[in-house]
């Protein structure tokens, strides 16, 4: 039987979200992460009424029991399965430093076509 898996939704137009998922997908250890597109049927069906039209405003995790996080809080799950995610997880228990990253996260993902632009896609 297959094992579950926790699913990571991401803005699949988006350059800097297709790098940070290459990355995630290449650094991480285990798998019980599977990566799935925004713009596709099945983050439709996964997120139920938070999904909206358009380009997403963070990215989503669906974990197993079906509870989703979303933003910054959609990554921290994943950070024990990186290689120095501990790092990340300590930096992450100081009180002042979450509020400072959920701005910068804010910031990043409204300008984030802007700054990095959005992928290219070629017909098949």
């Amino acid at each position: 039987m297959a094992q579950p898996h926790r699913i990571l939704i991401y803005d699949g137009q988006c350059r800097l979200c297709v790098t940070a998922k290459e990355t995630l997908e290449r650094r991480a250890d285990g798998g019980d992460v599977r990566f799935v597109p925004y713009q596709s049927a099945e983050a439709t069906q996964c997120l139920g009424s938070d999904y909206m039209t358009g380009r997403p405003d963070a990215a989503f995790l669906v974990e197993i029991d079906g509870t989703i996080k979303k933003g910054l809080d959609a990554f921290v799950p994943l950070l024990p399965g990186l290689r120095g995610g501990w790092i990340l997880l300590a930096l992450w228990q100081v009180p002042w430093l979450r509020p400072v990253a959920q701005i910068l996260y804010r910031v990043v993902a409204r300008y984030r076509y802007q700054w990095f632009g959005a992928v290219t896609t070629s017909p098949p």
